[in-house]
Formats: structure tokens, C-alpha cells, sequence
């Protein structure tokens, strides 16, 4: 029997589903309790079994206690507990050998987008030292077929300056911020609401890669924090 969406409570089917936070979601369910943005493995944070995004994540309040007698004895106590539970389960795993990781089309799609970053980075430091050095690059056969198959990645590489009066190229989508957004990673873009988008192109579920006209940085964004003009 398939187990229900930890959000709506319907059947979840093994193609589409994500086993996080002891619950199984729908990948279109699985998005931020406050603002509903669509969430990854790499990007949500937990909280009482529900999933954030960084910019909801609730902030917790601690509690002091005293080190009482009575408290260090119960801490020392689950220190003993906690080293013998740990002896037993190394001595029942011990010779077992390593698990394996299932090649789902989950883990993939993560591999994929993995790889268009690194060449995406890889492209903005090739061009950096270009510049630094009038040699000729060397030959790359495996970014040359990079190129080929994704012209619109390597266009302009990550991260550099875009000209803000310069048009989109042929094709090339504009989008506009409906709310401002901080950049939880080093390969995101940070908006603010009225933000000019160009070159954006749709890379995963929820995710898109453009251009910032305001600030001229390239980078991931949001699906839903924007609109097409």
C-alpha cells in the first residue's frame, strides 16, 4: 500500500515520491509551510517535522537549566546509555559492509543540475583567467560538447556582470520579482520586489536560472517569487 502525502494526505507513488522529515511527500507538496515556495534535499529546513524554507525557518528559544545534583546525575546516566546503545548497534552492523545508494530518478535529476553548475563555475573562472593572461585556452574536447548541447548556459558565464540597458538575446525570457528574496546559496541570486530578470530559463521544478538586471549577477531563483513581462 502506498504511504500517504505528509501535506495532503493522499496516496504517495513510488516515481514521485520524497521520503524526508519521517514522512512521505508528493514533490509538488513538498514546499514551505509560509510562503508555499517549492523546496529540494538541498535547500528545506525542518522544523517539528515540517519544512521551511531559510527565510520562514522559525527561530527557537532555549531554555536554561541548572546543573543540579540530580540533573548531572540523570546527564551522566544517558551518557552510559547512550555508549552502550552505540556499542551494541557497531557490534550488530560490524561486518555488514556499506549501503547502497539507489539510483533513482530523484537522485538523477540532483546529479544533472549538479553538473550544469560545476560548468557553469567552471566556464566564469576559464574566462577570469583569460583575462588575467593573453595565452590561448587550452583544448577541452568535454567543455566544447558542453557548449554545444547547452548554448543558453554558456552564453554569459555565472556570476559575471550583466549590462542593464542590453536587450535578451533571441528567445530569451523576462521575468519581473513579485517579492524580494536573500540568496540562501552561493549560486542563487538575491531579488528585490520590482527586480528585472533576463535570460531566465527553466532548470528544475520551482527553480529558474536568469539574469539580474539590477545588480547584473546570474544565478538560481524562484520559480514563484516572479512573473513574466
Amino acid at each position: 500500500m502506498n504511504p500517504p502525502c505528509g501535506r495532503c494526505n493522499k496516496p504517495v507513488y513510488p516515481t514521485e515520491k520524497i521520503n524526508c522529515l519521517d514522512k512521505y511527500w508528493h514533490k509538488g507538496c513538498f514546499s514551505c509551510e509560509v510562503c508555499k515556495m517549492a523546496l529540494s534535499m538541498n535547500n528545506y529546513k525542518g522544523f517539528e517535522k515540517k519544512p521551511y524554507c531559510s527565510m520562514h525557518y522559525p527561530k527557537s528559544s532555549f531554555t536554561i537549566v541548572t546543573d543540579t545534583p540530580e540533573n548531572l546525575r540523570l546527564k551522566q546516566q544517558s551518557q552510559l546509555n547512550s555508549q552502550a546503545l552505540y556499542k551494541e548497534e557497531f557490534e550488530k552492523n560490524k561486518g555488514k559492509g556499506f549501503s547502497v545508494v539507489v539510483d533513482t530518478p530523484e537522485m538523477q535529476r540532483l546529479k544533472k543540475t549538479q553538473d550544469q553548475i560545476s560548468n557553469i563555475k567552471y566556464h566564469e573562472e576559464f574566462e577570469k583567467s583569460k583575462i588575467r593572461s593573453d595565452a590561448p585556452p587550452p583544448e577541452n574536447r568535454q567543455e566544447q560538447e558542453i557548449q554545444s548541447s547547452h548554448p543558453e548556459i554558456f552564453r554569459q558565464p555565472a556570476g559575471q556582470m550583466c549590462p542593464a540597458a542590453a536587450s535578451p538575446p533571441s528567445g530569451g525570457k523576462r521575468y519581473q520579482a513579485l517579492y524580494s528574496y536573500t540568496a540562501a546559496e552561493a549560486d542563487e541570486v538575491t531579488l528585490q520586489e520590482g527586480d528585472l530578470i533576463l535570460d531566465v530559463e527553466p532548470i528544475d521544478e520551482g527553480w529558474m536560472f536568469g539574469c539580474n538586471q539590477r545588480t547584473g549577477k546570474k544565478g538560481m531563483l524562484p520559480a514563484n517569487y516572479v512573473r513574466p513581462v
